[in-house]
């Protein structure tokens, strides 16, 4: 059978997992919301709201809101809730005057992304950089210090750290702004894709691209050397085995200089599990965003998800927690056929 063939129907069994992937968390997601103690009424009327207030109160939002008809059973509000979103209906949001969930989320994504961009950017850079060095200069202060940046990196708080570099580079030197993404005194960019500095770009407005960007720089720069630790390790570990390879001892015995065979031959074949690696950052990459968001006061998505499960806006919360879903499984995806695209010992 040839390649191209296997490819096809590698990809074909990829997509028909994806839905049954999707409907797990959908499901998941909505019964544990279910047995999450507390409903809306707790949170809009307070606790000493009687009991006919609060039915009368879930009663309007039930009309309004088919998930909260808790008068009906569970599967057939489950089954519902399934052919709303087959139908790309996420419901309304209860904090936000009436809104869909699906405006909510696009008006908000946007900011998200920018910020998972420009943190995997540093990110991959930093752990790749760090992680070569290290496997070239084995038993030396450098490799030592590379071990100590991953176990590190990885193991800090993201917010303690994002709370640290605010108080240092904010604070302290006022290098950077303490929180918000674009600068209160300026007009963002006209909206084209969401995202201010390409929004910038795509105006020529130079200005605006550069204030963007001074916002952008502490988010990124917390999250990015946070998860770079991740890139670090598998980089360092899996270098070293390639420069103990057969094809690295024929390169040298050609007398192919040292540099080379690290950047042409070992880097290249250490970097298909960087690869793997980089499609599942992407859900730690979420996680992190939440926390990040929250400290640097940054209005994307994830802030958005914060805010929705502290007034127990379940539908905001089931709409973001769904479409972060989708795009973890579409990442998975992408990168398995990368990697089967380019590794052919993959086997399918």
């Amino acid at each position: 059978m040839s390649r191209s063939r296997t490819l096809q129907y590698y990809l074909a069994a990829r997509l028909l997992l994806a839905p049954l992937m999707l409907w797990t968390i959908v499901t998941l997601v909505f019964f544990l919301l279910k047995a999450t103690p507390g409903d809306p009424a707790d949170m809009f009327l307070g606790a000493r709201a009687s009991d006919k207030t609060k039915a009368e109160f879930m009663l309007n939002l039930c009309q309004k809101q088919p998930m909260f008809c808790i008068e009906e059973p569970i599967y057939v509000q489950y089954f519902r809730y399934l052919g709303n979103l087959l139908q790309g209906n996420f419901g309304e949001s209860i904090t936000s005057s009436g809104k869909a969930v699906v405006t909510v989320i696009q008006e908000n994504f946007p900011a998200t992304l920018e910020l998972a961009i420009g943190s995997m950017i540093i990110a991959f850079v930093v752990g790749v950089v760090i992680g070569t060095i290290g496997a070239a200069r084995p038993g030396t202060k450098s490799a030592l210090g590379g071990r100590l940046f991953g176990i590190i990196s990885y193991s800090l708080p993201i917010f303690w750290v994002g709370m640290l570099l605010q108080l240092i580079f904010a604070v302290q030197l006022r290098i950077f702004p303490l929180g918000g993404r674009f600068p209160s005194n300026l007009t963002p960019p006209i909206k084209i894709t969401g995202l201010y500095t390409i929004d910038s770009l795509l105006h020529f407005d130079l200005p605006s691209f550069f204030a963007s960007l001074h916002h952008l720089a502490l988010p990124c720069l917390t999250l990015g050397v946070l998860l770079s630790g991740i890139f670090e390790r598998i980089v360092r570990v899996n270098l070293k085995q390639s420069m103990r390879a057969e094809y690295v001892e024929a390169a040298r015995a050609r007398g192919i200089p040292e540099r080379r065979i690290l950047i042409a031959h070992s880097l290249k074949n250490a970097m298909i599990p960087v690869i793997t690696v980089l499609g599942l950052t992407t859900a730690s990459l979420l996680g992190g965003a939440v926390l990040t968001e929250v400290t640097f006061s940054w209005p994307g998505l994830a802030s958005q998800l914060y805010e929705a499960i502290s007034s127990r806006d379940y539908p905001t919360v089931q709409g973001i927690m769904v479409f972060f879903a989708a795009i973890v499984v579409i990442a998975s995806i992408l990168i398995d056929l990368i990697n089967a695209w380019i590794d052919p010992r993959i086997k399918y």
